[in-house]
């Protein structure tokens, strides 16, 4: 089946080069491009890409917050972000919002193709090292606005830590591996279980904590405190 890309970056150079890259692999085809975030959330409606290739620093609508819409819209299509930095502060931003992984633009081509298959087939491309930074800083500046926090956010805090409550022993260990960033084979590996039990195992702690997909399941695992980013 072909995969289907859109690519949303403020830098036309740069899409042409990606549009080039990803035309060498035959089941893969570029069916749009944009230069800012409405745009991108405007074609995803009509396009419906399997995933997208979304800049975070775009003008107008940034990339956070057409991943935020798109997520928001029920859509189907899977959000890749690209930045230049493993410590891009808008990554995080773009994590919380339902994006499934983040892509070095200097990554090599076949990286890069690699990156769009994973992500289509619901899979996070997630550096553990790279996220526990980012989940670091993350928690480093939002530490002085906690006593401020609002209402609504200190709810959704609290729904998020009942539904690791509602683990059974089994799932809050495999969480903590999927936080770790092991596939579903290496989590059949490590527990010493078929891959397909891993998978289910995997499936049933997102519908119970109420993620998307994996890359949002790690989110929630930090911010639930199941996991450190200083671990």
């Amino acid at each position: 089946m072909t995969v289907r890309v859109l690519v949303a970056d403020d830098d036309a150079l740069l899409r042409a080069g990606v549009t080039v890259v990803l035309g060498t692999a035959d089941d893969v085809e570029v069916v749009g491009e944009a230069a800012d975030g409405l745009r991108a959330v405007e074609l995803c409606r009509s396009l419906e890409p399997d995933v997208v290739l979304m800049d975070v620093r775009m003008p107008g609508v940034d990339g956070i917050e057409a991943t935020a819409r798109i997520v928001g819209a029920g859509l189907p299509t899977r959000i890749l972000v690209l930045t230049t930095f493993h410590h891009d502060e808008y990554v995080w931003g773009a994590l919380q919002a339902g994006a499934s992984g983040f892509l070095l633009k200097r990554s090599p081509p076949e990286r890069l193709i690699d990156a769009v298959h994973t992500v289509a087939a619901g899979d996070a491309l997630l550096d553990p090292a790279v996220t526990r930074d980012l989940v670091r800083r993350f928690v480093e500046l939002s530490a002085a606005g906690s006593a401020r926090q609002t209402a609504p956010a200190r709810a959704s805090a609290q729904w998020r830590r009942r539904g690791l409550d509602r683990l059974t022993e089994r799932e809050t260990q495999v969480l903590r591996l999927v936080a770790e960033g092991h596939a579903n084979a290496e989590i059949a590996d490590l527990l010493v279980i078929a891959e397909s039990t891993a998978k289910t195992h995997v499936k049933r702690i997102l519908a119970k904590i109420g993620a998307r997909d994996r890359a949002q399941a790690v989110v929630i695992a930090y911010q639930g405190g199941l996991m450190s980013p200083w671990t």
